[in-house]
């Protein structure tokens, strides 16, 4: 029977926060309703003064109790119903001021009345108007939550999907050269080794210091080097970053520079040519790759095909982490792709 009292209770009052910040506010209101009382010339002022104090108080917390019933679901506050309750406020604030000015002679029981009525309402409606502003508050964050969840899941979901994705191109790249230039395997796999040290242990994080993300981008190039030889042209002009202050998404750029590689590899050409630039410049991260690729449209479509699953994932994971804080540009030509990333520091 207790515990079902406490419930109701809690229902009414809310945490007992409330009822401290009540208690707390009942001080100053009660001098001001004194004031008012003595302005009217009510007797017994001070009793008068506890009694309305206290039912205002209790008029607020049966306000937040009744607007709670249909609160509970409510994303937005209707504007026509903050209106209405702020207009009823300001009505009966504005004829209680206007009783005590022009109070009735020898009429104290009407003017008790004329009192009260007004007194009760406003405390009512500022009970109900204070719940519905808190609840479409707290309505709002936890919509907020919950989207915020799905969101980190995703994206979880995206960087877990872009190792397996990476291993499965290198390793069948290093199949193809096993078969006519086995000699180069053994450094491979030390490069390899590297690589996927970096994907499994440091690129957990939601963002990670952009001098290790340029680290893994340099193991990468030096792989594809090492497998190309002098069929790669390669031009680069990375600025260097010492610090871990700048940040950036993990596995964000590799993708564009993986692409690249495979566009470049899949032409007939005898050479490869790979421009890629990175620039800081004010809090923004100017990030660009150029690179050659088979003029033969059949031969790109095809190839978009394969490369179009890491293009779908780095877009997505900007949407999720960079919202209204990039900008990517791709220019597929007949015989030139180009990439150009703008992203907001971290």
């Amino acid at each position: 029977m207790s515990e079902i009292n406490n419930t109701t209770q809690d229902v009414f009052y809310g945490r007992k926060l409330y009822i401290l910040l009540a208690g707390i506010a009942a001080i100053p209101l009660f001098f001001v309703i004194k004031s008012y009382v003595s302005a009217i010339g009510v007797h017994e002022d001070d009793q008068v003064a506890t009694a309305a104090t206290m039912c205002f108080i209790a008029g607020v917390f049966a306000g937040r109790y009744l607007a709670q019933i249909w609160t509970h679901r409510l994303q937005s506050a209707p504007n026509g119903v903050i209106v209405l309750l702020v207009t009823i406020i300001v009505a009966c604030i504005g004829w209680l001021f206007f009783h005590a000015d022009f109070p009735l002679q020898g009429r104290v029981a009407i003017n008790l009345i004329l009192f009260w009525l007004p007194f009760a309402v406003t405390s009512l409606v500022v009970g109900m108007l204070i719940k519905i502003v808190r609840a479409v508050t707290q309505n709002r964050l936890r919509e907020a939550e919950v989207a915020a969840a799905q969101n980190k899941s995703e994206l979880h979901l995206l960087q877990s999907q872009l190792s397996p994705h990476f291993l499965f191109n290198t390793l069948n790249n290093m199949y193809g050269l096993s078969l006519t230039e086995h000699e180069k395997i053994p450094p491979l796999l030390l490069k390899l080794s590297d690589l996927l040290r970096y994907t499994v242990y440091e690129a957990n994080e939601i963002f990670v210091p952009i001098k290790d993300e340029l680290n893994y981008i340099d193991n990468y190039i030096a792989f594809e080097q090492i497998r190309l030889g002098e069929r790669l042209v390669l031009n680069m002009d990375m600025e260097p970053i010492a610090g871990n202050d700048i940040k950036i998404a993990p596995m964000l750029l590799i993708v564009f520079i993986e692409n690249a590689f495979k566009h470049s590899r899949n032409s007939a050409a005898q050479q490869i040519f790979i421009t890629i630039n990175l620039k800081i410049w004010g809090n923004l991260i100017l990030f660009s790759v150029k690179n050659s690729q088979s003029s033969e449209k059949e031969e790109r479509t095809q190839l978009d095909k394969h490369v179009g699953f890491g293009l779908a994932s780095v877009t997505k994971r900007l949407d999720l982490l960079y919202p209204g804080e990039h900008q990517l540009t791709l220019n597929n030509e007949a015989e030139l792709y180009t990439v150009l990333l703008q992203l907001k520091m971290k």
